[in-house]
């Protein structure tokens, strides 16, 4: 019997949510192959656009890894039309603003803006997309912001340092294995012929998906798509991503020596399948069961009884197969091995034993609760549409969501959890202090 809790939340999202049903998106797609989504939502005067590219780490190479997490960089530097630093300035100019991200497996630009600024958003973009200015000197200028990142980032971040050797053992074959901004040796080497036909191939509009939502009109959209989007060419599609990762058959370990770290930073990497697999959302489910919040199994066995000072999941959306991370710190007088043990042995309970029906239902009313907190903007309606667009292959199965985590059973939890948390498929990576390692 559904539990009740989640009966009244799904009944809340349906009354409260504009976009309740499949109907309410409208999609088209150009002749040169740019698929366009279209929500109209009057609830305020503003809208975004989302655009989706099919490009992260896990179409680079050897050689130019990194390069795709430049273009978040390069995209605001300068076009035919509008010059470097015009991008901010026209959109802010006309009350708008923006973000970007990169990925294992897209790149993603976000405006928003009065309802009114459509048409200077679709121009921008445009421009931006089929006229890029690949200028020598301000490739140069933003290599060494980048090269600055990296070095920075891995200064700052220990899960970013532990990540980063951790996936490099975790995965042999599939691009996956370097981070998204790549070798410092690629970035130092990218050629300007590198960086031209990178984006002439990944930025060509049949390699998009482009989200609107807002108060706009569908009739509008299309207008302003067929002026300043149709117009530019499709190219090729990419190469495939061929490579699959051979099965995993014994246990990887990777020692990271960091000097500046108090006390040992511990992470566990299982391999998973992809985010459209139907274990997903299992293993989504599972993630909160175990890391998420005060009251998930590890922050009471770890951090309640001071063996670890914070302990997480993480386990990214994804194209291809991935990891499930594990990412915890030890306390004070906690060493690695003590925590490594610790952090294993609440993993192996829910192989061993399984969940209760009532931990079950809580992370399910708390997902459900987050998916109907994320539909409540246009913002978030606009990234759900692509995210479930381009990861789960239709928009439409974001309505079906909410029952597909309704359907996981204990026994679900149980199963994926003893398939996929094994030993043999597990990859360790301890981050410590050199002085530690070497005793």
């Amino acid at each position: 019997m559904k539990n009740i809790a989640l009966t009244l939340i799904t009944s809340m999202m349906a009354l409260s949510v504009q976009a309740t049903t499949q109907e309410d998106i409208k999609s088209f797609t150009l002749d040169n192959g740019m698929k366009i989504l279209v929500l109209e939502d009057s609830s305020i005067p503003n809208a975004n656009m989302y655009l989706f590219w099919k490009v992260g780490s896990r179409n680079e190479v050897p050689g130019i890894t990194g390069i795709s997490h430049f273009f978040e960089h390069m995209m605001f530097n300068g076009s035919a039309k509008f010059g470097p630093k015009m991008f901010d300035r026209t959109m802010e100019a006309a009350g708008g603003a923006n973000n970007a991200y990169t990925s294992e497996n897209v790149t993603v630009y976000t405006n928003w803006f009065p309802a009114g600024a459509m048409e200077t958003i679709f121009d921008l973009e445009a421009d931006r997309i089929a006229r890029l200015d690949i200028d020598a000197a301000m490739v140069e200028s933003e290599r060494g912001v980048v090269a600055s990142e990296r070095t920075t980032g891995l200064e700052n971040s220990n899960w970013r340092v532990l990540q980063e050797e951790l996936k490099g053992a975790a995965f042999r074959a599939h691009p996956y294995s370097w981070s998204v901004i790549g070798h410092e040796s690629d970035i130092a080497a990218w050629s300007l012929e590198d960086l031209r036909e990178y984006h002439s191939t990944y930025y060509a509009p049949n390699n998009a998906v482009v989200v609107i939502a807002g108060d706009v009109k569908l009739a509008e959209v299309r207008a302003m798509a067929d002026k300043y989007f149709a117009p530019i060419p499709a190219k090729a599609p990419p190469r495939e991503i061929k490579t699959l990762e051979p099965e995993q058959k014994g246990e990887r370990r990777v020692f990271v020596k960091k000097a500046s770290v108090s006390t040992p930073n511990l992470m566990l990497a299982y391999h998973i399948p992809e985010t459209a697999h139907p274990d997903h959302y299992a293993l989504d489910l599972l993630a909160a069961i175990l890391g998420e919040g005060k009251s998930s199994r590890l922050y009471q066995s770890l951090v309640n009884n001071q063996i670890a000072l914070g302990v997480e999941t993480y386990m990214p959306e994804s194209f291809d197969p991935n990891l499930f991370y594990f990412y915890a710190v030890a306390a004070a007088d906690t060493d690695a091995a003590k925590l490594e043990q610790a952090l294993l042995a609440e993993i192996a309970k829910v192989s061993d034993t399984g969940v209760t029906a009532a931990e079950l239902e809580k992370v399910k009313n708390l997902r459900l609760m987050d998916f109907y907190r994320t539909l409540e903007t246009i913002n978030g309606k606009a990234n759900t549409i692509g995210t479930f667009e381009l990861f789960m292959g239709s928009y439409g199965k974001l309505f079906s969501a909410p029952e597909e985590y309704n359907k996981v059973t204990p026994q679900d939890i149980q199963r994926v959890a003893s398939q996929y948390f094994i030993r043999a498929n597990r990859t360790v990576g301890v981050l410590a202090a050199e002085e530690e390692l070497d005793q």
